[in-house]
């Protein structure tokens, strides 16, 4: 069995698509996939399908939305033996599949190894955070509730979707890709205008390119922002890449932020 949740809610069982009924089903199985092979508490699941005011049924309920979901599963994929994918364990409930089973796990998974491949291995960094990034099909978790599980990690989620085209973006200045990398930065910026790595990688593509001056507009824009919105100063790396470009460095033409 394989679980999507980079998006809309997905199962498929030996290629047999599976329908998931209802929001709180479709919670369930999500927040168990965030941890699969670990047992996740009844009362973990309960505050997560119903806040902190469940209804004194609730734990019946939740019983009954297992017992449902077992059902769906055996009914659509054929299968008795896929009703122990969700196993009763101690006090709580645990997904019975390896981490790969999950897209989440194998992002997370793609995108701390392409950050070791990127020093010295750059191409095939790109490759691996290409196919990492194709599998999400929309926001995280878009379709499972609104519980605090899932609304963390889709946070979680989503910032390292950022740190994979950041770590993408390093293996391209490693490749000497500046060129092509900049417009991207510029969009990634603008959607993230206080991300300070973002910042530094844009004025090195940009002093590649011999636009020294567009460079040092971004890092005073950014600081600007960072004033302004946070009272921060911009942090070492920043400030360091700045004094690098205005020392016109040559070390900047081949370091990767």
């Amino acid at each position: 069995m394989q679980i999507g949740i980079l998006g809309p809610l997905k199962l498929t069982d030996h290629n047999v698509l599976i329908d998931v009924p209802g929001e709180k089903l479709k919670s369930i199985v999500a927040t168990l996939a965030l941890s699969p092979g670990v047992t996740v508490s009844s009362f973990d699941l309960l505050d997560e399908l119903w806040g902190e005011h469940p209804p004194r049924s609730a734990a019946n309920s939740l019983q009954g939305h297992i017992a449902r979901l077992r059902r769906a599963l055996v009914t659509q994929s054929g299968r008795e033996e896929v009703r122990e994918v969700i196993r009763t364990s101690g006090r709580g409930y645990v997904l019975a599949l390896p981490p790969e089973s999950v897209d989440a796990s194998r992002f997370v998974a793609d995108v701390q190894r392409a950050g070791r491949l990127t020093a010295h291995d750059p191409a095939e960094a790109i490759a691996v955070l290409t196919r990492a990034l194709d599998t999400w099909r929309g926001p995280a978790l878009l379709d499972t509730g609104h519980g605090m599980i899932c609304r963390t990690a889709a946070a979680r989620l989503e910032e390292t979707r950022l740190l994979a085209r950041e770590t993408m973006v390093d293996a391209r200045l490693a490749l000497g890709a500046h060129h092509e990398a900049t417009p991207e930065l510029e969009q990634l910026l603008s959607r993230h205008p206080l991300r300070e790595r973002l910042c530094e990688q844009l004025m090195i593509a940009l002093y590649r390119s011999g636009r020294q001056a567009e460079a040092i507009s971004t890092f005073h824009r950014v600081r600007h922002r960072l004033a302004d919105e946070l009272g921060l100063e911009p942090g070492p790396g920043l400030r360091n890449t700045m004094a690098g470009i205005l020392r016109q460095e040559r070390s900047l033409l081949h370091r990767v932020s």
